[in-house]
């Protein structure tokens, strides 16, 4: 079942997914119910009327009031946007720089007089945003070039005349500026540059009192450790920023990179929990305005989450379903690839489920089509198709197929370690 992705149905998107999740879990619809009722806080209706309900929500008949919805998405263990999202909508701060009609060079001549106005630092905030808006699909080597040129027209304000809340402010611009770059730093390869910048951009957090900042340089820090393989510093890394931004968007991601340094380590019952506890905390943040920004986490990335803890606990079932539900969010209804990085992972996935399955074509046509994307995080890329490499090796060690994937990611593994 890897590689069946769901095409077009008249059936509502919810209703599809609600099944398909069922069907992951290999539970029959009474299953489900009973399930759902073990995870209410409050009595439900009776099992008669709970079911006629689920079949009804399954063929998208009716769909699940707000009472239902969440509860839902936690007996399945998501949030309610990844299986009922809400309308995305354009980032209000996108707008508004089009129809300023601000630009570039327009920002950068405004930088350049002695005192630096607030609509100055509106729009160069606004500037930040798009930037970090580019990460999933401008290519790296280009992407690393403007964001330095960025910092370094942001850092040079500070030494103009600034007011305290300015420099504040400044500091935040530089601070979310140098996290990206340090992040398509490390999707290069080069990791002691991304390491020195994650270090700049945890000074500039702690400089302006960002407890944002903070976490995400802590999160960073805990995703260099997983794609080196040293886990127990995932965890680390992951509690202590968690004790920096308890309650903040990147606790989500600190602690899905904790699930993913657990399933490593092959502790089923710490990943659980840690996927739980990032699942009860994004359920609780309100829907981004702007999906595309880096440095969101929106709830379609829970899956992307939970996909990679799957693959490694050999659950092909929910792995293969997460994969696809991936895919299904990553890519545009014309086919256009908007996270092309989430979908490599997918497909990797997908690959090493075909190869469980005794699928040697499928699993290395999923795997090359994962190597060859052209924005690519070099790091995670190499750990995750490592464990397709180590699967075609132990099972078909001696097939043409099996040594034409590994050449292709030699090749990639050699670019990752320069």
């Amino acid at each position: 079942m890897g590689d069946l992705v769901r095409g077009s149905s008249k059936r509502p998107a919810w209703a599809q997914r609600i099944k398909a999740e069922r069907t992951a879990r290999g539970w029959s619809q009474t299953n489900a119910v009973a399930a759902l009722r073990t995870n209410a806080t409050q009595p439900l209706a009776g099992d008669g009327s709970l079911l006629r309900n689920w079949k009804r929500w399954e063929a998208g008949d009716a769909e699940p009031d707000g009472f239902y919805k969440p509860l839902i998405a936690k007996t399945f263990g998501t949030v309610t946007a990844a299986i009922f999202p809400n309308v995305v909508r354009r980032s209000p701060d996108a707008e508004l720089l089009t129809d300023a009609g601000l630009d570039t060079l327009e920002i950068v001549s405004r930088l350049r007089v002695s005192d630096v106005s607030q609509s100055t630092l509106d729009a160069l905030h606004i500037a930040v945003d798009r930037l970090c808006c580019d990460y999933p699909h401008v290519t790296a080597e280009q992407l690393h070039r403007d964001g330095q040129a960025w910092l370094h027209r942001i850092t040079s304000l500070l030494d103009r005349r600034l007011t305290l809340a300015q420099h504040q402010q400044v500091l935040n611009l530089a601070g979310w500026v140098a996290l990206l770059v340090g992040c398509v730093e490390y999707d290069l390869g080069r990791r002691q540059q991304a390491e020195a910048t994650r270090q700049a951009a945890l000074s500039l957090g702690l400089e302006s009192g960002s407890a944002q900042i903070q976490g995400w340089a802590h999160e960073m820090r805990a995703w260099y450790a997983l794609t080196r393989g040293d886990y127990l510093g995932v965890i680390a890394a992951t509690e202590t920023g968690e004790a920096v931004a308890p309650n903040q968007s990147v606790a989500v991601q600190l602690a899905a990179q904790r699930a993913k340094a657990w399933a490593r380590l092959g502790n089923r019952k710490h990943a659980a929990e840690a996927l739980d506890q990032g699942r009860a905390l994004l359920e609780k943040q309100p829907y981004p305005d702007n999906l595309d920004h880096h440095f969101i986490v929106d709830p379609a990335k829970f899956d992307f989450y939970a996909m990679d803890c799957y693959r490694l606990l050999g659950d092909d079932n929910l792995a293969g379903m997460y994969a696809n539900e991936v895919i299904k969010s990553s890519t545009d209804f014309d086919g256009f690839e908007r996270r092309p990085m989430r979908l490599a992972e997918a497909r990797i996935t997908l690959g090493v489920i075909a190869g469980r399955e005794g699928n040697l074509d499928k699993a290395v046509e999923h795997g090359t089509k994962a190597l060859s994307a052209d924005r690519q995080s070099i790091p995670s890329l190499v750990m995750c198709s490592q464990e397709l490499r180590e699967l075609l090796q132990q099972r078909y060690p001696n097939e043409p197929q099996t040594q034409m994937y590994m050449e292709k990611l030699s090749t990639l593994a050699s670019t990752a370690a320069n």
